[in-house]
């Protein structure tokens, strides 16, 4: 079984769509959980909730990683940014028995793209994604490293990271907009 998130109801088939990699591409996981974190993004949720007018793509915030057992690894990188990204939001988890794979490398475990539609099989309205979020943890499914157990070194890379991705967004005013509010002592 393959899985796929999306705030989109009554998808029947998935299809490929540009992404980061800028390769129409479909992106599926075998793990249900660490789909989980695509039902919300934070740079436009956050954007939206605080009236910013904005029509063009929006950025994509994926502050996460994997564990040396391939569980997937969720960072706050600012106070409450699991919450805030993702208490109240809902969406569908939808499963597909067989995926084509595209061989597109993406070096992310469990992890397999098709660059061809996929007939969906079935699908799971998920309520709140942070409640299941946190379900998965308390399962040991997924690791969340909350920023108050971040260690002043991973604090300082992620200082000096956001000011370069604000600097380098020259033309994504969303994301500097999203870099600003809610990274706010960076930019005083």
């Amino acid at each position: 079984m393959y899985y796929h998130a999306s705030r989109t109801a009554g998808i029947r088939q998935l299809e490929p769509r540009i992404s980061n990699h800028n390769v129409p591409l479909i992106y599926f996981s075998k793990k249900r959980e660490n789909v989980l974190v695509y039902l919300s993004n934070a740079v436009e949720k956050y954007c939206k909730e605080q009236g910013f007018a904005y029509d063009g793509p929006w950025s994509k915030w994926g502050p996460y990683g994997f564990e040396k057992d391939g569980r997937l690894r969720l960072e706050e990188y600012y106070p409450n940014a699991l919450e805030s990204t993702y208490r109240g939001v809902s969406g569908y988890v939808y499963e597909v028995a067989e995926v084509q794979d595209s061989g597109f490398a993406l070096r992310i475990p469990d992890a397999v793209t098709s660059e061809v539609p996929v007939d969906v099989t079935g699908s799971e309205f998920v309520a709140d994604a942070y409640e299941e979020l946190l379900g998965a943890e308390r399962e040991g499914l997924i690791t969340i490293l909350r920023h108050e157990d971040l260690s002043p070194q991973k604090k300082e890379w992620i200082r000096k990271t956001m000011l370069q991705e604000y600097a380098d967004a020259t033309d994504h005013p969303e994301y500097q907009f999203f870099l600003r509010g809610t990274f706010p002592e960076l930019f005083e």
